[in-house]
């Protein structure tokens, strides 16, 4: 029997390991935190992910390795994969790591990005804003999500603040200024390559965030056929330049008809969790698929879909439930502020549909303002 090593025991190695068991697949993790939520579902290993000693016993018991969020140290999985399979790659990994990296990527591809700057002093910053003008945001190169380790910087008046505020953190992970781009609609489009080269991706997805956290994801976007092969010829192209492996996404700002790269995630991703009820392959059968080197499943959308993500504290399942196609994903997570616990999913045949069982929804569970952009876009 195949076990497959994940790096990190977060809601995605959760969700890995529920969708591998039809497959047969066994699964170890690896993990700092002691109450890990996908420990609930497959062995793990607790220790600190350069621990060189568990990472030679995570080695010796699985067959091929991946990781569930990009913040796995580059290196580690570069000693991993000395030693078993490594799927999505290092190199991979290292990109998405680095903002800097990243949008340089973007650029050399011909992908188009915001206008950035590298950053790593307080007149490096007034140069940045010089090139970049704004409005702008100051980005911390490294390990910032969800809306974390940035500061918005309205005009140059405010770059004592934001030097303040993330200045300190140069030295470490490194800076960078980003144009703030005046988007009209958020989308991604999340794919998978093969070990074989094969790349399939899942329609153009529309997001809604609140305080920098996805709150809700559309699926399909309404988008025309230029717009989909927009998409899906940037995600082409990184992932060819990446040689990469499984499954991946690519956050896009439309504006004006074109598509900006924001960043990548080197993982399954939230905006495609719709596809576990809402796709025929969904983004964690056929990431494990990839990594496998087993053929990749087909992308289709079945019919419409809505994700809502559960932020902080899990709201009631019943008004869910009660949907003819409600989903609901609890990931065992204690409540906290600002953290993901779970997410729900709702699926009809028509937009029509859809817009009804959403509007039921949020009027039960008191989340109104959440479902409402959702709603008009269906309408």
């Amino acid at each position: 029997m195949t076990t497959v090593g994940i790096l990190g025991g977060g809601q995605l190695a959760r969700m890995l390991a529920l969708s591998g068991a039809p497959l047969g697949l066994r699964f170890l993790v690896l993990d700092s935190a002691p109450d890990a939520c996908a420990a609930q579902f497959a062995p793990m290993l607790q220790a600190d992910y350069r621990d060189q000693a568990a990472l030679a016993s995570f080695a010796d018991q699985v067959d091929v390795a991946t990781f569930d969020f990009e913040n796995v140290p580059a290196e580690s999985a570069e000693w991993l994969a000395a030693r078993v399979p490594v799927f999505p790659s290092p190199r991979a990994l290292a990109v998405a790591q680095d903002r800097m990296a990243e949008k340089s990527l973007f650029r050399e591809l011909g992908i188009p990005v915001p206008e950035f700057a590298a950053v790593d002093s307080r007149e490096g910053l007034a140069a940045a804003l010089a090139k970049v003008g704004t409005p702008c945001i100051l980005k911390t190169r490294r390990l910032g999500y969800d809306g974390k380790g940035q500061f918005r910087i309205k005009s140059p008046a405010d770059a004592d603040a934001a030097w303040e505020a993330l200045g300190a953190q140069a030295a470490t992970v490194g800076l960078i200024l980003e144009g703030f781009v005046a988007f009209q609609r958020e989308l991604s489009v999340v794919a998978a390559r093969g070990r074989d080269g094969e790349l399939r991706a899942w329609p153009l997805t529309e997001n809604w965030h609140e305080s920098g956290i996805l709150a809700a994801s559309l699926a399909p976007a309404q988008a025309d056929d230029a717009l989909q092969a927009q998409a899906l010829a940037a995600a082409r192209k990184v992932a060819e330049a990446l040689d990469y492996v499984g499954v991946f996404a690519l956050e896009l700002f439309l504006r004006d008809g074109v598509l900006l790269a924001n960043e990548m995630a080197p993982r399954v991703h939230n905006s495609g969790h719709w596809t576990i009820e809402g796709a025929e392959t969904s983004q964690f059968e056929n990431h494990l698929r990839a990594v496998l080197g087993l053929p990749l499943g087909s992308t289709r959308a079945v019919g419409h879909s809505v994700m809502l993500n559960w932020i902080g504290a899990m709201p009631a399942a019943l008004p869910v439930l009660s949907e003819a196609g409600g989903h609901w994903h609890d990931y065992g997570k204690s409540s906290r502020e600002g953290r993901k616990v779970g997410h729900a999913t709702l699926r009809a045949d028509s937009t029509a549909e859809l817009a009804d069982a959403l509007e039921r929804v949020g009027r039960a569970l008191g989340r109104e303002a959440q479902v409402a952009p959702v709603i008009t876009r269906l309408r």
